[in-house]
């Protein structure tokens, strides 16, 4: 299988909050490939998908129940500590969930988190080790 990691998507359970979350909150553009029950948004070159959660779990051939932490975050990788501030301050204003303050962190950085309607945690991080490439990508090598 080659290294590449193409689509995530979250199981959510009211798909409409979640949609007007992503669109309306974090100002996210749907594709055009959405449908009434799925919507997929181009997140640099990898691309989120959220869809009904006991949908998912039926295409997966697996139980819809689970609650708390889901093991999993995801991270937008911010360019300074100011831009991860100016961040989580706007998302605070809108009233969004934050999980953690920014902070300076054990590894060098600086991050904070905040959750979507469905709890799952997103983390704001500025990482002073890693570098973009020209279309904003994180260049790891």
């Amino acid at each position: 299988m080659n290294q590449h990691l193409h689509l995530i998507t979250l199981g959510v359970e009211d798909f409409k909050k979640s949609r007007k979350f992503y669109t309306e909150i974090l100002g996210w553009k749907a594709s055009s490939a959405s449908q009434d029950d799925v919507a997929f948004f181009q997140a640099g070159g990898v691309v989120l998908a959220i869809y009904p959660r006991e949908k998912l779990a039926e295409d997966a051939l697996t139980s819809p129940e689970g609650s708390g932490f889901a093991g999993i975050t995801l991270a937008y990788n911010a360019r300074s500590e100011a831009e991860v501030d100016e961040i989580i301050r706007d998302l605070k204003s809108k009233g969004v969930k934050i999980v953690k303050e920014p902070q300076k962190v054990f590894w060098g950085g600086y991050s904070s988190y905040f959750a979507d309607p469905d709890d799952y945690h997103w983390e704001v991080a500025y990482n002073p080790f890693f570098a973009f490439d020209e279309s904003g990508n994180l260049k790891l090598d």
